[in-house]
This record gives C-alpha cells, sequence and structure tokens, in this order.
C-alpha cells in the first residue's frame, strides 16, 4: 500500500495520539500527502484531456494499398465504376493520401483462354489475360487487384461442363499468380447479362455454333457467379456484382417493364457503371448517394474529371504491359500523362473546394 493511501486511513484523533512524532516530521507527512494528492490529480487530468485515436485509411475498411490495380473486360475498360470508386475515396479522406487507381481491363478479354468462331468477324481472337498477367503484375506492382471475369469466358454460348472448367481453372491461376507477389486479389462476380434489349437477335439452345448470344447467356453467368461465391468458404474476396445488377433490374421492371442497365445486353450504362460501383463501395465503406455517385454536390462532374485522369493512365499502362488486342489507342510515356493529369488535378482540387 502507497504512503498516501495509508495517510488516508488514519483519523484525526490517531493523528494527535502520535505524540512520538516531532512537528517537524508531522510537517513533513503533511506535505508528502498533498504531493501525493497532486499527483493523483495530475494523472487524471492528463488521462482525460489525451486525444482519442484518428480514423486513418489502415485503420478502417478503406484500402490500405498503394496501388490498386483493375482487371476485366471491356465493362472494366470503361471503368466508370473505378472513376466512382476513387471519387467516393477521396472525399472520404480528404486530407489523406489514397491509393493510386490503375484501370488495366482490356477489352474482348477472358479467363479461360476460350474464343468463338467468328469473334469481332473474325478479325482476331479473344485476348487471355494469362498472355499479359506476368507483365501486369511485374510492372504495376500492385498492392490489391480487383478482378471482374466471367462475361466473355463462356462466349455466349449455353452452359457446358468443359467451358465452365476452363473459366474456374483460369480464375484459379489468376488468383495465385496475385498472390504470389505478395499482393491481395478481390474478385467481383460477372456483370449481369440482359436479354431483354436484344431479343430479335438471340438464338436458342441446341446450336453447335453460337454466332450470336445464347438467349439464357445469364444462367451461365448465375453459375460462374455462385462458383466465385462458394470460394468465400476458402477465404477468398469475392464480391457479388452479379446479384446487386439482377435485383436492381428485377425491382425497376415492376414499375419500368423495359428497364435495361445495358441496351446492347452486356455493357452496362452510367447506372450500371455506379452499380457495378456499389459492392466495392460497401466493403471499403465508401459513401455514395441515391443514383450511386460520390456524395458531393458537383459529384457527377468529379466522376468524369477522375475518369479522365484514369484513362490516360490506362492507355499508357496498357502499352507499357503490352497485349494482343487490336484497336486500343496507344498511350502517351507517364511523363506526358503526367504533365496532362496535373492539370485535370488542378480542377478537381478547384471542385473540392465548393
Amino acid at each position: 500500500m502507497t504512503p498516501c493511501l495509508q495517510l488516508t486511513k488514519i483519523l484525526p484523533t490517531q493523528i494527535l495520539r502520535l505524540t512520538s512524532l516531532t512537528l517537524h516530521a508531522t510537517v513533513s507527512l503533511c506535505c508528502l500527502f498533498s504531493v501525493c494528492l497532486l499527483a493523483i490529480g495530475s494523472s487524471l487530468s492528463a488521462i482525460a484531456q489525451e486525444p482519442k485515436p484518428t480514423t486513418n485509411l489502415k485503420s478502417a475498411k478503406a484500402p490500405a494499398a498503394k496501388r490498386i490495380v483493375f482487371l476485366g473486360d471491356s465493362i472494366t475498360h470503361a471503368g466508370r465504376y473505378i472513376a466512382i470508386l476513387e471519387t467516393a475515396l477521396r472525399l472520404e479522406y480528404p486530407n489523406q493520401p489514397i491509393p493510386e487507381f490503375l484501370n488495366l481491363g482490356l477489352p474482348s478479354e477472358t479467363v479461360s483462354g476460350l474464343s468463338e468462331p467468328g469473334h469481332a468477324g473474325g478479325a482476331f481472337p479473344r485476348p487471355d489475360l494469362h498472355e499479359r498477367l506476368a507483365r501486369v503484375l511485374a510492372e504495376t506492382k500492385p498492392d490489391i487487384v480487383v478482378a471482374c471475369y466471367g462475361m466473355n469466358c463462356g462466349m455466349y454460348y449455353p452452359l457446358s461442363q468443359d467451358r465452365f472448367d476452363k473459366f474456374k481453372s483460369g480464375i484459379e491461376r489468376l488468383h495465385s499468380e496475385v498472390e504470389k507477389t505478395g499482393a491481395m486479389i478481390i474478385h467481383l462476380t460477372p456483370a449481369f447479362f440482359d436479354a431483354l434489349p436484344i431479343g430479335d437477335r438471340l438464338l436458342p439452345e441446341g446450336l453447335d455454333e453460337y454466332r450470336q448470344p445464347y438467349a439464357k447467356y445469364d444462367d451461365v453467368l448465375e453459375a460462374y457467379s455462385l462458383w466465385l461465391l462458394e470460394q468465400r468458404a476458402r477465404g477468398w474476396k469475392v464480391l457479388d456484382v452479379h446479384g446487386a445488377m439482377k435485383s436492381a433490374v428485377i425491382e425497376a421492371r415492376k414499375t419500368n417493364p423495359s428497364f435495361t442497365l445495358a441496351s446492347d445486353g452486356v455493357h452496362p450504362n452510367a447506372t450500371g457503371q455506379a452499380i457495378v460501383a456499389k459492392p466495392l463501395a460497401d466493403h471499403w465503406g465508401l459513401a455514395l448517394d441515391a443514383n450511386g455517385l460520390p456524395k458531393h454536390p458537383r459529384g457527377a462532374e468529379l466522376v468524369d474529371l477522375i475518369a479522365n485522369k484514369q484513362n490516360n493512365l490506362k492507355l499508357s499502362w496498357l502499352t507499357i504491359t503490352k497485349h494482343t488486342r487490336p484497336g486500343i489507342p496507344e498511350g502517351k510515356n507517364l511523363n506526358q500523362v503526367a504533365a496532362e493529369n496535373k492539370q485535370i488535378e488542378d480542377k478537381i482540387n478547384e471542385l473540392l473546394k465548393q
């Protein structure tokens, strides 16, 4: 027991009986008692005034990374959902550095390595992610990879075990190669295929060849999505884009039977891209408004500007890492892009002040 606590247990009458103590000793003990009380008070005051820990990117749900690379097909290449995510992250953490977002989506690409006869009018086969994956990982050195594949992997044919197995093995290989680099991978289930707006172009089951989509192709994407979601049991991070899009379409058609997120059945419009962003936004704890845009009075303009920045980088990095897909414009060197993006960044900062 400390001297302070011992002193508090001594009654005043007992103090008077301590005749063996000299006046000097009594004064000294009183001084000691006062010092103890002052020390306790100071300690309590310090505890009360200690600042609370601040939230930062590492302690929040937001990604603790320097660079996030997005891989996928034309839906990712379009990339508005990526611009929405970067904008929302910047608004959530205005005074902190955030990860660099690199969009390396490639139109027509698959993870299955398959390509249907006559793809692109016979101009070129579908590119296979695995032809370029090692270069992408080596050159970009991501901390996180977000991958969205499946739409092209079934070649718009009915479900078959052989094609399904190639999709699975392609995803498994992708997952393994990313993890070997020490990066984290987040899988997105494939987008929703909407048969309604292109019903007159669809083909029935039972054909040997499909140069136009199978009428129930979304059943294939549903199967791919369910398999991906099952991998959560193995510790994979899988977010359900397909389910989010399908649910949104079903709900909207209760009041608008012709509603669609993709007029060609495949490529989401701006509303669809916002829905693609939602599972990742939720995962990272980012706020979006009712229209799926970042919560800011000039949110749509900010997304457009950030999309321009990301597009400049996308073309540069696709050129740097190389690919086999014809028709992709060559990107400028990174120094030129940095100068152009600096001007865009100035406009972004002006809007953020408003």
